[in-house]
């Protein structure tokens, strides 16, 4: 029973430790080595019939389970930065490049529509019960790929080309989301090109960054319910390529 359950922590551990929420900087170490200690020994009582004996294989073992879970986790929350690269799009597009932000979770900078966007994703992540589906998932990894399975496709070409296409899908999902405001911008570009031909008089780096800016945030407020309600489909999305990566590592080939 120790061995299994010190392979099943494994694997949860490295699923919080890179999956999207779980793994914020903001949430103290000991919550998740608790929440993970505490998920292991109940995924453990549910998995009785499964032995796994302490030999010589079973650091290598661990590590495999360390990969599983690292996976898992990346698979899961790829698409979810499709949401600040979508940010990064329209702030580019905007101005606002030139001011970004140090995301506390992460420590790196991002943009700030992108950040705006990503905690309304957050709160509505948690409105739709969303983590309870990253939970559910990481429960039926156990089925998918045993802890005894060699999960071959994880040390072949066809894990890292599947996780090429969920990073393919992350920049067309972040194109479609961006592209309502990039787009009206720049109809606003060319209209300002417009009257700077016609007005010669007129400073358009004066007039054409408020301008921009006004025009976005305007665009913004009116398309926050058709981007609410694609947060679904992306919460949809994630949990489908998270599932069908778990079935690439468990198949036999």
């Amino acid at each position: 029973m120790l061995p299994l359950f010190l392979l099943v922590l494994v694997r949860l551990a490295s699923f919080f430790f890179t999956a999207p929420v779980f793994s914020y900087r903001g949430i103290p170490a000991r919550f998740k080595v608790g929440l993970s200690a505490c998920f292991a020994w109940i995924v453990t009582l549910s998995m009785h019939d499964h032995a796994v004996p302490l030999t010589g294989a079973f650091p290598l073992i661990v590590m495999k389970e360390a990969l599983i879970g690292l996976s898992i986790g990346f698979a899961a929350g790829l698409l979810f930065y499709a949401i600040q690269v979508a940010g990064g799009f329209i702030d580019l597009q905007t101005g606002f490049a030139i001011a970004n932000l140090i995301d506390p979770n992460n420590g790196v900078q991002t943009p700030i529509t992108g950040q705006f966007l990503y905690v309304l994703m957050i709160v509505f992540f948690f409105a739709a019960d969303a983590h309870h589906m990253f939970l559910n998932g990481i429960y039926y990894s156990f089925q998918w790929v045993p802890v005894e399975g060699k999960a071959t496709a994880l040390f072949s070409g066809a894990g890292a080309h599947d996780i090429s296409q969920l990073f393919l899908q992350m920049f067309a999902i972040a194109f479609q989301m961006a592209l309502p405001i990039v787009g009206s911008l720049f109809l606003v570009d060319v209209a300002v090109g417009i009257v700077a031909r016609t007005v010669p008089q007129l400073n358009v780096f004066v007039v054409g960054l408020p301008l921009k800016i006004a025009a976005s945030l305007l665009i913004l407020f009116f398309a926050m319910p058709l981007y609410v309600a694609f947060f679904r489909d992306l919460f949809d999305w994630a949990a489908s390529g998270m599932r069908d990566f778990m079935a690439l590592l468990g198949s036999p080939k």
